[in-house]
């Protein structure tokens, strides 16, 4: 998989910022026509299978809902000043608002109007899936700008038997163990939360086409919560398929990278990103699982208990005071960090290719690597260099019981130097994988 670091330099951050700027103005839902636009757009890049599920399926102990589309939608004063409206900002609307049409004295109004004020200038994002409801969202300075009036207020939205739409790419290795990355595609126009799982998915899917896999990798792009069950419900007989799984949200900022770790804590994927994360060399956090936060809590449940972790970078750190705004804009995500997160899950896919057991050839005493040109020319020196401790630790190690990680681990050596040794002493048949 040396190719891939390649294949990075070519998908610059900005290319994955652009993708995001295309999507950005698109009003996404957990259902409806923002949600296929998305799909659509995403497939120019990697070949999505859409699948449509119709209302009323049940999938476990939920049924898909009712499908929402919205045309327009605005607050009217008396002169005819839209003083809300939807076509300059899509969180302006209650998202999954009914259709409303009507006047109403201000004071009927202020009932259905939503703000954050301990944030005057950010438009909050709220939404009324499974609660028939109808609102606006504006900002605190907007509100206090309302004078008392009668207002004309007009939500031109339906909500109608319809199905609840996702994707999903597939790509074929040498086996059916299958790596699972997810994100979700329901969220309208914010950034980091979650344009910014989106294109990094995207763009990880692009590069790994082009490779020769061992594994199987499946990426799904799903409206939040009801899309990973719904997808859980149809896929049911498979998912034991699923032997390592992201789900990659909110990575788009500038906080160092976070990894919340799958319900059992110690499954190969939780070690893999752990050691990627620590030779990185760069900040990091692990975070024990908690059966909160994005659609690990459904691939997670005891029912499935699947080992599918969360990358992520200000999503529970504490350090996303923008999460759910209008401030999760342009100015919070930058390309550096997307290319940064996409690197990193980069990284994590070659640990995942790579990881094997291998088998000392030579197991009794040290076989003598000068004379096959292993060695250094000159004895005792002070330091040993790392390539001939990555040698000493693969053969003490390789008895049949400790995969390539376990060593790396063990010796504190980076994954990649210690399959790079492997190879050079598989090639000189003192090492073979079992």
């Amino acid at each position: 998989m040396d190719k891939d670091i390649l294949e990075i330099n070519e998908i610059s951050g900005s290319k994955m910022y652009d993708l995001m700027k295309e999507l950005y103005p698109i009003c996404r839902s957990i259902t409806g026509d923002g949600v296929r636009q998305t799909l659509k757009i995403i497939s120019k890049h990697i070949q999505l299978s859409i699948h449509e599920v119709p209302t009323g399926t049940k999938v476990f102990d939920w049924t898909v809902p009712k499908e929402w589309n919205i045309r327009d939608a605005y607050v009217k004063n008396s002169k005819g000043d839209k003083v809300i409206d939807f076509k300059k900002s899509n969180l302006h609307v209650l998202n999954y608002s009914i259709p409303v049409n009507k006047k109403l004295t201000l004071e009927e109004l202020r009932e259905h109007l939503y703000t954050l004020p301990e944030y005057p200038d950010w438009i909050p994002y709220l939404t009324s899936y499974y609660n028939e409801n109808w609102g606006f969202c504006l900002s605190q300075k907007d509100y206090d700008k309302l004078k008392d009036d009668m207002y004309e207020v007009v939500i031109d939205s339906s909500l109608e038997e319809g199905s609840l739409t996702y994707g999903e790419y597939y790509i074929k290795g040498e086996t059916e163990e299958e790596v699972l990355f997810t994100c979700y595609v329901c969220h309208p126009s914010m950034c980091n939360d979650n344009l910014s799982g989106i294109v990094v998915l995207t763009y990880i899917a692009q590069i790994i086409s082009k490779l020769k896999l061992k594994k199987s990798y499946r990426f799904l792009f799903i409206p939040e919560t009801i899309g990973s069950i719904t997808w859980l419900s149809r896929n049911e007989k498979n998912v034991s398929n699923i032997k390592y799984g992201l789900v990659v949200t909110c990575c788009g900022d500038n906080n160092p990278v976070l990894y919340k770790k799958s319900r059992m804590g110690n499954t190969e994927i939780d070690n893999i990103v752990q050691k990627v994360l620590l030779d990185s060399k760069q900040n990091y956090t692990i975070k024990e699982f908690v059966p909160w936060g994005s659609d690990e809590r459904q691939f997670c449940s005891p029912g499935f208990n699947l080992p599918v972790g969360c990358l992520t970078r200000g999503l529970f750190s504490g350090n996303f005071e923008k999460y759910h705004t209008s401030a999760d804009n342009f100015e919070l995500v930058k390309p550096e960090y997307l290319k940064d997160t996409l690197e990193k899950c980069i990284e994590i896919i070659y640990v995942i290719e790579n990881n094997a057991t291998y088998i000392n050839l030579n197991p009794k005493c040290e076989p003598q690597l000068g004379k096959r040109g292993l060695y250094r020319a000159i004895g005792s020196q002070k330091k040993l260099l790392t390539s001939h401790a990555a040698m000493f630790w693969i053969l003490n190690k390789s008895d049949g019981n400790n995969s390539l990680l376990d060593i790396a681990n063990h010796s504190g050596l980076s994954f990649r130097e210690i399959k790079n040794t492997a190879d050079l002493l598989v090639k000189e048949k003192l090492l073979k994988e079992i």
